[in-house]
């Protein structure tokens, strides 16, 4: 991979600092996310931050330094450092409130974000908090129907399954479900993938004659949609 430092192109050309920066910028950020894709996370940590140092001198609230920061804490996820990934979440999100107020779809995923940070990590009220808020901005900005809201719903309804609580979790995935059918059609894997976390959360509940129809269809739905 060649430099992403360096001279850059942009300079030689006349087209000035500005543009060098954005270039250096844009190549850092598309080699992070082929690294984060392979899973070269510490790769991909490295280009980040970079990414986030050259972001810094377009201001500080320049919305590139909040996608590099959000992406950075991605990859600190992604390597369970929790405590790495809470501040530039936090700092993404305060440069996202800053510029567009709390109702904006950067700030609820931002907020998503940090809720399933803080769901992987135990911290369930943190978590359904935050992971509430993100769901009330994309409803209100995307409406009920939309596929990011079904998102939002099932990260809800990860949490509360984390917490042992399978009872709100099911009434998450059931709204989750109807969303992801009614866009995406009723033979879509990530249909079956919502039935069937439904149905685990109804077989929790000692619903299993609820559960088995779903989990048939799981059957059938990958049985034509996977080689």
């Amino acid at each position: 991979m060649r430099p992403i430092l360096g001279a850059c192109v942009a300079v030689l050309l006349g087209l000035g600092a500005v543009a060098c920066g954005q270039q250096t910028w844009d190549s850092a950020m598309q080699a992070g996310d082929a690294a984060l894709q392979r899973g070269q996370y510490q790769e991909a940590e490295r280009i980040f931050s970079l990414a986030v140092r050259k972001a810094e001198e377009f201001g500080p609230q320049d919305r590139r330094l909040a996608v590099a920061l959000s992406h950075l804490g991605q990859v600190y996820s992604a390597q369970g450092k929790f405590v790495e990934a809470e501040p530039v979440y936090l700092q993404a999100l305060k440069i996202y409130q800053d510029v567009h107020g709390e109702n904006h779809l950067d700030v609820a995923a931002m907020l998503n974000n940090l809720g399933v940070l803080h769901r992987k990590h135990g911290q369930f009220a943190d978590a359904q908090r935050l992971l509430t808020r993100a769901l009330s901005i994309k409803e209100r900005l995307l409406g009920v129907d939309h596929l990011d809201v079904a998102l939002a719903l099932s990260n809800l309804a990860a949490m509360h399954v984390a917490q042992g609580d399978a009872g709100q979790a099911a009434g998450f995935l059931a709204r989750a479900l109807s969303i992801r059918e009614k866009q995406l059609g009723p033979d879509h894997l990530e249909v079956a993938k919502t039935l069937e976390e439904y149905a685990g959360a109804l077989r929790k509940l000692g619903r299993q004659v609820e559960a088995e129809p779903l989990e048939a269809r799981v059957a059938a739905i990958r049985s034509k949609t996977m080689p």
